[in-house]
């Protein structure tokens, strides 16, 4: 078979609009994500409030529009009112989730603050392991209502006259999931995520509301949780949630870059479960796809199992990442491009310090891991409208996938800068991939504006304190527009490609 890929892009042939919440991330009270991480008073870089300013320059270049919180896992056993008033008032808790101590040092309004200072919205979990709808409704009236009320009074006590306005919740997190506080049955989680739904949405009735799937693609639960609780739920909630992660633990790289071959069935499968239940239910309303948490997480199974229990805030989750990890959160991210039409909100898990894309030290520096450039790059060029795009390319077959393509890519025309985007990867470990990409349907005059790549001689390579751009993108790509008008590269093997136009 040729060597060689291509790709037709026609303007007209579209997947569907791209929600900018679609490159939203996550912070946990885990490991050092919140303490360590966004927060530590005493740093060089720390403001006023404690919150880092390297760590809030580095989220604000990756125009995160949206961050999950607080969990996770550790919402199943949280009490919000914790976080809530004089800090030298507030309650030390043991987290059973991570098995640590939470000083509560930050809850809500701090949370809100560090939102507002890295221009991002916050995605609030309500705790649906050891509480309910009334825990919901205080949680929201307390955040959304102006005043005149008990709990919007007490924020306001708190410092906050203006409401938080947090218009977009999860009910509850993977609560099929043995190893969550309160795990439930699909029924069980069904009604009381419905009734959770329902009062929160009569306190406000303007936000949106993500219902948990199960808790991964190969859980036992899977697809029947998602259609008993979509069931339960349907006329009330907005999303259903996906999580999912894939690591290397056999060392066999070109079956770990074949692994979102996998996440695009998981998500084919999420939608027709949703549309299933739709059809059931005579409805009008397509629910929607929230994959909010993804990642590659698997480097640091065994020193998490080493971890004294009952400390505060320790390296818990810290996996650091190399070269072939970031070509597979690119993967990822194409996948969930190629169905922008459903899947509307996503994750990153998470975003400081815990299986995360920014690293620090404590009392030190903060650097870029490999994977925060395919997330910059997806974020800050990838919106607008996700093309259809028509793709030939060579194969290969892989421990657990057959016919996995060389060539992963996709392509988003941003019409009001006038600008068009590929995003591509080559899974070939050892020879590059010539591209032809035919873009006749937009007509002349288009320029090529950047070829950024992203490639190392090592798959094993990463970025350290000591050596923070060992793994890092150039702009030295090699594309160029042919004389009958399409557009050529080659792309280096194992490489992260993102093709910039101009267009006329």
């Amino acid at each position: 078979m040729s060597m060689k890929a291509s790709m037709i892009i026609d303007k007209d042939f579209k997947v569907g609009e791209v929600d900018p919440r679609l490159y939203g991330s996550f912070i946990e009270h885990l490991g050092r994500a919140v303490y360590g991480g966004i927060y530590e008073p005493g740093h060089p870089q720390a403001d006023e409030q404690g919150f880092r300013g390297d760590v809030l320059e580095l989220v604000k270049g990756l125009n995160v529009p949206i961050v999950r919180y607080p969990g996770g896992n550790f919402v199943s056993g949280y009490n919000w009112e914790d976080g809530i008033g004089p800090v030298d008032q507030r309650k030390r808790r043991l987290d059973l989730a991570w098995r640590t101590i939470e000083p509560n040092l930050i809850g809500l309004n701090e949370f809100m603050d560090w939102c507002r200072k890295a221009n991002t919205d916050a995605m609030m979990a309500v705790n649906l392991g050891t509480r309910g709808p009334d825990e919901a409704r205080d949680i929201i009236e307390y955040s959304n209502i102006t005043g005149g009320t008990y709990w919007s009074d007490l924020r306001i006590s708190h410092g906050y006259r203006t409401p938080h306005n947090i218009k977009t919740w999860c009910l509850g997190n993977e609560m099929d999931g043995p190893w969550q506080t309160g795990t439930k049955t699909a029924v069980e989680y069904g009604r009381i995520a419905c009734e959770t739904a329902k009062v929160m949405k009569w306190v406000d009735p303007s936000i949106e509301l993500v219902a948990c799937g199960s808790s991964g693609l190969l859980m036992p639960t899977f697809p029947d949780w998602e259609a008993t609780v979509l069931e339960h739920t349907y006329d009330h909630v907005d999303y259903i949630s996906l999580h999912q992660y894939y690591g290397n633990r056999d060392q066999d790289s070109a079956n770990f870059l074949a692994q979102s071959l996998g996440m695009d069935r998981f998500i084919h499968t999420v939608i027709a479960t949703a549309d299933y239940v739709q059809a059931k239910k005579r409805g009008k309303k397509k629910i929607n796809l929230s994959f909010d948490e993804w990642n590659v997480w698997y480097h640091s199974n065994d020193a998490d199992r080493k971890i004294e229990p009952w400390s505060i805030a320790p390296p818990q989750l810290e996996d650091i990442y190399n070269h072939e990890d970031a070509l597979l959160v690119g993967c990822m991210l194409i996948s969930m491009l190629k169905r922008a039409d459903r899947v509307k909100m996503a994750c990153l898990a998470q975003l400081v310090n815990v299986i995360a894309p920014i690293m620090t030290a404590n009392g030190g520096a903060a650097w870029k891991q490999t994977i925060y450039y395919p997330y910059l790059h997806a974020s800050v060029f990838g919106r607008g409208t996700v093309l259809v795009p028509l793709i030939k390319s060579p194969m290969y077959d892989a421990k657990d996938y057959t016919d996995v393509p060389y060539l992963e890519a996709v392509a988003v025309h941003n019409e009001d800068a006038s600008e068009l985007t590929i995003f591509a990867v080559n899974r070939n470990l050892t020879e590059a991939l010539p591209l032809e990409m035919d873009l006749r349907s937009f007509g002349g005059g288009f320029h090529i504006k950047e070829h950024i790549v992203l490639e190392h001689e090592d798959l094993k390579a990463s970025n350290t304190l000591e050596a923070p751009d060992r793994v890092k993108p150039h702009s030295a790509g090699n594309a160029t527009i042919s004389t009958n008008g399409q557009i050529e590269a080659v792309l280096g093997k194992a490489s992260w490609n993102v093709i910039r136009l101009k267009l006329a």
